[in-house]
């Protein structure tokens, strides 16, 4: 049986990186093993025989894909309704609530992975910057969800 769980981030200034290199680590406590990738270094056929996935991602700019993100993104918009049926999916979004989008590309993230016929294990949370405690909770959450699936 697959125990593996895909983490990947999408940042501008390396704290989703961060958050998302916890949840790999984590991983191991609830049977899986972690493994992380920069979002420019995942493609869509990836994505497809993928079975468990942990997003973390940063909004930039004007709610903006961080750059490392937005290939992959518009790739996977393209991708054809329920090919990701075979994919369980949770979503860590962060940004700053002094920006009129917050968090608006984990929320593109979760309503693309949803469209594309993905099933939601955990509600997306939106973090601001003070997500720290709130992050690791959810990671926890999370991962006794996906466990619980295998």
């Amino acid at each position: 049986m697959n125990n593996e769980i895909m983490v990947v981030f999408g940042t501008e200034t390396g704290n989703a990186e961060e958050l998302a290199e916890t949840a790999a680590e984590m991983a191991s406590g609830y049977d899986m093993t972690g493994k992380l990738f920069d979002m420019e270094d995942v493609t869509t056929d990836m994505l497809k025989e993928c079975e468990r996935l942990i997003v973390v991602c940063s909004t930039w700019g004007d709610g903006e894909q961080p750059v490392n993100a937005q290939d992959l993104y518009d790739s996977t918009m393209e991708m054809e309704d329920g090919s990701l049926g075979n994919l369980k999916f949770a979503v860590l979004a962060l940004g700053d609530t002094a920006f009129d989008l917050f968090c608006e590309s984990g929320k593109e993230w979760d309503a693309v992975l949803e469209n594309k016929g993905g099933i939601r294990v955990n509600d997306r949370i939106d973090c601001d910057t003070d997500y720290d405690d709130f992050a690791e909770d959810w990671f926890e959450q999370t991962l006794e969800k996906f466990q619980a699936s295998m």
